[in-house]
């Protein structure tokens, strides 16, 4: 068994795995609040060969926590500082978090994300009337309160801020939404997470650094591509040197 072909065909499959990742990180840079994904590379024992141990490269991908650059923004777009996620309602019914503070009032009067996920209060999804256009205001710690039509003011609750003991664990899904399916990850209320009314948060990844990321990446396939095309004339010479010389 040549070894060297079974390490270029795992070092292949993991900066393929590589190269999917950064193309991820880049179609979701864009998207407020979204969090990169990281690569990381180790050396995997797989048995002995020619009385030596073998081991072949893998890779992991694991999400990056760090905060993105907190951007100015409109009255109805609101950012976190801090370690917590907004927690919504998916249209499924399920529970979800989000960075992604772009919300607005549906046709129920109801806050919500731009893809529809109801924006969860301490009570349940936050309820404004419908008939009253006035402004909405959140405070540093999550008080939502509106301008009623006599010129005073409504309290409509406490938007709620979960934090994670461990974040990493989180599920992505669609829309820069994330879900909690771990039992590990441990989700907290009342951190020390703040609320930035007028601001958005924009995605942890840099475009520049994903793309000099891609490169390496191309040439680390195509380096393992020849040692695998090297090793295989070689065999094909050995195997034909035999079948003369029988």
């Amino acid at each position: 068994m040549d070894v060297s072909l079974y390490q270029s065909a795992a070092a292949m499959n993991a900066t393929e795995r590589w190269q999917d990742m950064i193309a991820e990180n880049l179609a979701s840079a864009s998207t407020p609040g979204m969090r990169k994904q990281d690569i990381t590379f180790a050396s995997v024992e797989a048995g002995q060969a020619g009385g030596a141990s073998c081991a072949i490269p893998s890779a992991t991908a694991t999400l990056n926590f760090q905060p993105g650059e907190l951007r100015p923004a409109g009255a109805m777009d609101f950012a976190i500082e801090g370690k917590g996620f907004f927690t919504v309602q998916l249209p499924n019914g399920q529970r979800g978090y989000t960075r992604d503070g772009e919300f607005h009032l549906n046709a129920q009067g109801q806050l919500a994300t731009k893809s529809g996920a109801l924006v969860m209060g301490d009570g349940g999804p936050l309820q404004f009337d419908p008939n009253n256009s006035g402004p909405i205001n959140v405070s540093a710690t999550g008080e939502v309160s509106q301008t009623n039509l006599s010129g005073g003011t409504d309290q409509k609750g406490n938007l709620q801020i979960t934090e994670f003991k461990k974040p990493q664990l989180l599920t992505m899904t669609t829309g820069g939404n994330f879900i909690a399916t771990n039992p590990a990850v441990q989700p907290t209320t009342g951190g020390d997470s703040k609320v930035r009314q007028g601001f958005i948060e924009a995605a942890n990844t840099s475009p520049t650094m994903e793309m000099s990321g891609l490169i390496t990446a191309m040439r680390m396939f195509e380096t393992n591509q020849k040692v695998m095309t090297m090793q295989s004339d070689r065999m094909s010479r050995v195997i034909s040197d035999l079948s003369g010389t029988s």
